[in-house]
């Protein structure tokens, strides 16, 4: 098996594997291994334990100079609450110095519903891929101009949704925020709902002079399909998407943010499952998931925004804030 090959399957895997030099720096990483520091592999190289994951240097340390293996129950990665996660963990010594290590996934629990979406997302790249094809071999044969924009429509949903399953496998280090003008996801969004035959009519009430706003603008489009998609599995038949300058908001890092308000004619939220909407696992449907709010938001606050339900007279009024990219006095 030549090394290509090993790297595809060792990125396969859920157990996170990396080898550590002589003077305790990664050298070689799998994607699960990348997953759990919160990083890309390219990041990860080179990268030294005691900054990437410094409750790993004292075992590691410990195996190069005992030079045996070792077999740990429960080893916390760091003190950041992205690394303040126990893992079983295991060390072989390996020549020249070089430490092999191995870190089991933890254990899911019913609140976590990362690895089992991870999970799928590994199984969606195959699909996707081909989707991805047939509809550029549509694209250049049809022969009205609808067909092709139709077909080109489904290209860049397939590219789309293989970005979200990089982002489920590897975590914030795939959201890439950019300046982007928040009218162009919000059009994006309309004509993806206009390819359906049953959904809400949508309406616009933009503020033209807006600023460019920070973040990813890929996810932006799926937490307004989210939340579209929940208006009308409510039965909501009229979807209002306005933007504005949140005068009054501040962000993390005291960034003035812009908001998107996503207010549909549908009954709302009932008032028993709005403290707890965006839990894991809570929904009004009895066939719903209760993962797209969850994940909608999590986007969100990666790239320094937010989302929440603001009171309505009518329906329900979902807000997401975007912090402006012009810079700051």
């Amino acid at each position: 098996m030549n090394p290509p090959d090993a790297q595809a399957l060792c990125d396969l895997l859920d157990t996170g594997v990396a080898v550590a030099d002589g003077a305790a720096r990664l050298t070689w990483v799998n994607a699960a291994f990348a997953q759990r520091l919160g990083r890309s592999p390219r990041r990860c190289l080179g990268g030294a334990l005691a900054a990437l994951a410094p409750g790993l240097l004292e075992p590691v340390t410990r195996c190069r100079a005992e030079h045996r293996s070792m077999h740990l129950g429960a080893v916390v990665l760091g003190p950041t609450p992205q690394l303040d996660i126990a893992l079983p963990l295991r060390l072989q010594p390996l020549a020249d110095d070089a430490v092999l290590i191995e870190l089991s996934p933890a254990a899911p629990t019913a609140d976590d519903p990362l690895p089992a979406l991870r999970s799928l997302a590994h199984e969606l790249r195959n699909p996707l891929a081909g989707m991805r094809g047939a509809a550029q071999l549509l694209e250049r044969a049809a022969p009205a101009v609808a067909q092709r924009e139709l077909a080109a429509l489904i290209r860049d949903e397939c590219d789309r949704l293989a970005a979200l399953g990089e982002r489920l496998l590897q975590g914030a280090a795939a959201t890439q925020t950019t300046a982007f003008d928040v009218h162009d996801p919000i059009e994006r969004v309309t004509a993806l709902l206009a390819a359906q035959s049953d959904a809400p009519q949508v309406t616009h009430d933009f503020d033209p002079s807006l600023p460019l706003a920070l973040g990813d603008a890929a996810q932006v489009v799926q937490a307004l399909l989210n939340l579209a998609r929940n208006a009308h599995q409510a039965g909501a038949r009229m979807l209002t998407l306005r933007t504005r300058v949140d005068v009054g908001a501040r962000l993390a890092g005291g960034r003035r943010a812009l908001r998107i308000e996503v207010h549909d004619d549908g009954p709302g939220v009932p008032a028993a499952l709005r403290a707890r909407l965006f839990e894991p696992w809570v929904s009004g449907r009895a066939d719903g998931t209760g993962l797209g709010l969850t994940l909608a938001r999590a986007a969100l606050r990666e790239q320094g925004g937010d989302l929440e339900l603001a009171p309505s007279a009518r329906g329900a009024l979902f807000v997401l804030r975007l912090p402006l990219a012009e810079p700051q006095a």
